[in-house]
C-alpha cells in the first residue's frame, strides 16, 4: 500500500450510486464484537447477495456463514448447525431499503436426529455414500420459513437435509477421486459435476426458492493477521482463512417473488437466541424459552469490527439497521481506520480521509448490502482465469469496478449510461476482493466530481486458497479434514 496508483476513474463520477454503494472496511476477519466471539454456532462470517439466474428464473441468490475458523475434520464430536438458534436471511425492499427495515426475512430453523446414542461415534458410523444414510449417525434437518416484514405472516418454504461435515475417509466424495486421502474436489462450472453430498443437499423449496444448508470451504481471503497486528502488512500476504471451513446457509430468491426485478434490495442477517435456559435434573436436561433476543448481525464486510468503537460493538450486535443513522453515523462519517492508516501505513499522509466521509455513510447507514436487481447476472469467479476447467466468467474482476467489472442498471444512472459495479458495493459476489476494494475507497476521495481515485491499494492477498463453484450453492467444496493446511 506504500506504493498507492493515483488515478482518476470518470466511472465513478455519478455522485447518486455513490451515496448507494461505496464502502470502506477491511473486510470479516469474523470476529465482529467481544460477546459473540464466545458463541461460534451464532458468530455471523460474511453475507452474500447477488443477481443470478437459477433454473431459468432471475433470482437473488443470497447466503450467511457461521463458525469463523472451522477446524474441518474434528472428533468426536463435530460442527453443527444449532438447534437453538434462529438464523436469518433479511431482504428490504423500495422505502425499506433506505429506512433499514426487512420486508421479508428468511428464517432457518435446524433439528438433529441420531440413529444411534449408544455409540462413542458421534456423526460417522462407516463410509458415508449417500446423505442421511446408515452410516450418517448425526443427520440435522431444517425448515425455510418466510416472514412478511409488514403483515408478520408466516409462510413456510420448505424442508431441507444437511449432508456430512468432510471428515476424510468417512466422507469421501467430497474429494478428489472420490478418495477420503486425497485433497477436497476443486470447484467446478456445472451442476452434474458436484460432489455427490452436496448434489443430493441442494433443496427445491416452494414457489421456485432453493435452499442448501452445509458445511464450505471459507471463500474470505484477506491477511486479517497483519491487518489487525499494528497493519504491518506483508508481501505476499498470508489468506488468513486459509485451510479453514464455515457452515453456510444459501437461499435463491426469485425476484419476482420480492415484486419483480425494477428495484433496489438490501440483504442483511442476523442470529438470534431464546431469553432464558432452564436447567433441570442435575443439568441432565434444559430448556430453552422466552422471546428470541437477536445476538449477532452481519451486512456489508467489517462496519461492526473496522468501524465501531468497542464500546458500541455489542450494541451494534443486539440492534436492527433501523437504528444505524441514530447510533452509527458517527463512526462512518470519522473512520477511524483511515486515521491509522494515515498514521502505520501511508507515506505520505493522505489529507481529507479521515474525517466528513458522507460517502462512506452513504454505504453503512443504514448498513445493508444494496442490490441493484434491473441488472443481468452477476459475473462469477471459479478458479482464476486461467484455471483449465472452471475460469472466472469473462470480464469477471475481484476488483469490482475497480477492475472494470461493471454491469449495467435499468433503473439508475450510475456513472453514466447506468454503468455500476458488477460486484461490491453493488451485491457482494463469491470472490470479491473485499478488502482490496474497501480500502482502494478508503483512501481515495469518493465526494468530489470526478472523485480521485487512488489505488487499487489491498493487503496483498489476491485468492482464495480454493476455487469457487460456478453453480449453486457457489461457496467452494469444504476442505477435507484429513488434508487441509493452514498457510
Amino acid at each position: 500500500m506504500r506504493r498507492l496508483l493515483h488515478r482518476t476513474l470518470p466511472l465513478m463520477a455519478a455522485a447518486g450510486f455513490l451515496l448507494a454503494g461505496s464502502t470502506d472496511a477491511l473486510a470479516s476477519s469474523h470476529m465482529d464484537a467481544p460477546l459473540i466471539t464466545l458463541d461460534d454456532a451464532a458468530n455471523t462470517t460474511d453475507v452474500y447477495a447477488f443477481v443470478h439466474d437459477e433454473n431459468g428464473r432471475k433470482s437473488l441468490v443470497t447466503a450467511l456463514g457461521v463458525y469463523p475458523f472451522e477446524e474441518p475434520g474434528i472428533g468426536p464430536n463435530k460442527f453443527n448447525f444449532d438447534d437453538n438458534v434462529l438464523y436469518a436471511i433479511h431482504v428490504a425492499t423500495g422505502d425499506d431499503v433506505a429506512a433499514g427495515y426487512p420486508t421479508y426475512s428468511y428464517e432457518f430453523r435446524f433439528r438433529t436426529k441420531f440413529k444411534n446414542r449408544k455409540t462413542i461415534l458421534q456423526s460417522y458410523l462407516d463410509v458415508i455414500n449417500d446423505v442421511d444414510d446408515a452410516a450418517q449417525n448425526l443427520t440435522q434437518f431444517y425448515t425455510v420459513t418466510k416472514v412478511d416484514g409488514r403483515t408478520g405472516r408466516r409462510t413456510k418454504l420448505g424442508d431441507g437435509v444437511v449432508p456430512p461435515n468432510n471428515q476424510g475417509n468417512a466422507t469421501p466424495f467430497y474429494n478428489q477421486g472420490d478418495n477420503g486421502e486425497n485433497p477436497a474436489k476443486d470447484g467446478v462450472a456445472t451442476f452434474e459435476e458436484l460432489d455427490k453430498y452436496t448434489q443430493q443437499s441442494i433443496a427445491a423449496l416452494d414457489n421456485g426458492y432453493i435452499a442448501f444448508a452445509g458445511q464450505r470451504d471459507d471463500g474470505f481471503y484477506a491477511d486479517i493477521q497483519a491487518v489487525f497486528d499494528l497493519l504491518k502488512l506483508r508481501n505476499p500476504g498470508r489468506d488468513s482463512q486459509g485451510g479453514f471451513n464455515l457452515h453456510l446457509m444459501a437461499l435463491a430468491i426469485p425476484v419476482d417473488e420480492l415484486g419483480g426485478d425494477r428495484q433496489m434490495a438490501g440483504v442483511y442477517a442476523t442470529t438470534s437466541r431464546r431469553r432464558f435456559t432452564v436447567l433441570a435434573d442435575g443439568l441432565a436436561k434444559s430448556e430453552v424459552i422466552g422471546d428470541w433476543v437477536q445476538v449477532a448481525r452481519q451486512g456489508n464486510p467489517l462496519f461492526n469490527e473496522g468501524l465501531v468503537a468497542v464500546q458500541d460493538k455489542d450494541l451494534y450486535s443486539r440492534t436492527q439497521p433501523s437504528s444505524d443513522k441514530v447510533l452509527f453515523s458517527k463512526y462512518a462519517e470519522k473512520p477511524e481506520l483511515a486515521k491509522l492508516l494515515n498514521r502505520l501505513v501511508l507515506e505520505p499522509d493522505i489529507p481529507g480521509i479521515e474525517t466528513g466521509r458522507t460517502d462512506i455513510a452513504g454505504i453503512f447507514i443504514p448498513d445493508v448490502i444494496k442490490v441493484d436487481l434491473s441488472t443481468g447476472s452477476a459475473r462469477l469467479a471459479g478458479g482464476g482465469p486461467t484455471h483449465p476447467t472452471n475460469p472466472d466468467d469473462p470480464g469477471f474482476s475481484r476488483l469490482s469496478i475497480f477492475g472494470d467489472d461493471v454491469l449495467v442498471s435499468q433503473i439508475q444512472p450510475g456513472f453514466g449510461d447506468g454503468v455500476i459495479p458488477g460486484g461490491w458495493p453493488n451485491g457482494r459476489r463469491f470472490g470479491d476482493d473485499v478488502v482490496d476494494i474497501a480500502v482502494t475507497a478508503l483512501i481515495s476521495d469518493l465526494r468530489t466530481s470526478p472523485p480521485i481515485i487512488r489505488g487499487p491499494a489491498g493487503d496483498n492477498v489476491n485468492a482464495n486458497d480454493t476455487a469457487f463453484n460456478k453453480v449453486f450453492p457457489y461457496e467452494s467444496t469444504p476442505q477435507n479434514g484429513r488434508r487441509h493446511v493452514h498457510h
